[in-house]
């Protein structure tokens, strides 16, 4: 980059007020940045009058992870994905695992045109293509124009997202996006959201969720952080259970997530897995098939069981599909009922390190 060039290039979603300001139209904070100054993100703002994306084209991670690992569980499971993350967040979660990441506002990583980051998803074996560890909203213009060259090439488009999106972000996911996991924490109740994460309230995460459904045909599939004594409500679970069900479908795969200590929430202890448990039960009285529990290895619940019989069709340790007992229709081989899963199992050896 020469001396005094400015990074990245001309973001899309923003609007010029009257003000002088640009309201940033990525996110649902609709932050209105003045000349010289970035929204909360840390990485889109104006210069010279223009709204700017900095870490376009920057990657600050690139790691090659089972798509269980997102978590993913109806989506072309057993897959490989080439994920890839940028600096900055519109989140400040105090719980953040890739805070280093996430939290870190400077335009950093390694320099690639989305032809190269497809490039390098391929060299590595990877079928699909994950926006991650910070939130993809935020690089969307980036994300997209890697979604469609992997498009190009047969590669798939995940999103990993805390859903605070716009109508206008969700118009960009719909040109490359397959699939998309949104991540309620504490299950949007809003006294967690305002303490551990700094947003009003859950409402845009909802809101996007519908918008998702309603104008696009990308795979949907909802997580929930559940930490304890401040963010395992049950009364709040069994108000998304019931969203998710009558919004999305009762076939909509949901994941509760055992929180583990870490950034500025280390006084915290792990989640009980009894809590996890009583969560899992939550979901299936209000009607939903399909519930899992996530980071808890070994645990049964980590399954996929058929509704027509019960019996154990998709076994998983962890990230790993062990057991699989459908057929080439996704059909429960014991009792034929056919199970709502997108794509077969992949069965090649995967590798998963750093690779950028």
């Amino acid at each position: 980059m020469m001396q005094g060039e400015v990074p990245g290039r001309d973001a899309e979603l923003g609007v010029a007020l009257p003000n002088g300001r640009v309201r940033c139209t990525a996110c649902a904070r609709y932050c209105e940045i003045p000349e010289g100054k970035t929204g909360l993100c840390g990485v889109r703002g104006v210069v010279d009058n223009k709204l700017r994306l900095f870490v376009y084209g920057r990657v600050i991670a690139g790691n090659v992870d089972p798509i269980e690992k997102k978590p993913v569980t109806h989506y072309q499971p057993g897959s490989s994905i080439f994920s890839i993350a940028t600096t900055g967040c519109n989140w400040l979660c105090q719980y953040c695992q890739n805070y280093d990441i996430s939290q870190r506002r400077k335009v950093e990583g390694t320099e690639m045109t989305p032809e190269q980051v497809v490039q390098a998803a391929e060299t590595q074996g990877a079928q699909g293509m994950a926006y991650t560890y910070n939130e993809p909203s935020i690089f969307i213009e980036f994300a997209r124009d890697c979604g469609i060259e992997a498009h190009k090439r047969g590669i798939f488009n995940i999103f990993v997202s805390n859903g605070y999106d716009t109508p206008e972000s969700v118009n960009e996911m719909s040109k490359f996006l397959d699939c998309i996991t949104v991540d309620f924490k504490g299950s949007g109740k809003q006294e967690f959201v305002r303490r551990y994460i700094g947003i009003p309230s859950a409402d845009p995460i909802f809101q996007t969720l519908k918008e998702i459904k309603s104008k696009t045909k990308i795979h949907v599939e909802v997580t929930d952080l559940i930490v304890p004594k401040v963010g395992d409500d049950l009364e709040q679970a069994k108000k998304l259970c019931r969203f998710v069900h009558d919004e999305l479908g009762p076939d909509t795969p949901i994941h509760f997530l055992r929180f583990h200590p870490d950034y500025k929430m280390m006084e915290f202890g792990l989640t009980p897995v009894e809590t996890l448990e009583k969560h899992y039960q939550v979901a299936k009285n209000e009607g939903l098939t399909y519930a899992y529990l996530g980071n808890v290895p070994g645990h049964p619940l980590e399954d996929t069981y058929c509704p027509g019989c019960n019996s154990v069709a998709i076994g998983r340790y962890g990230f790993n599909v062990d057991e699989w007992n459908l057929d080439a229709d996704n059909r429960c081989k014991t009792c034929g009922c056919k199970l709502p899963i997108v794509g077969t199992l992949h069965k090649q050896k995967r590798r998963f390190q750093f690779v950028v």
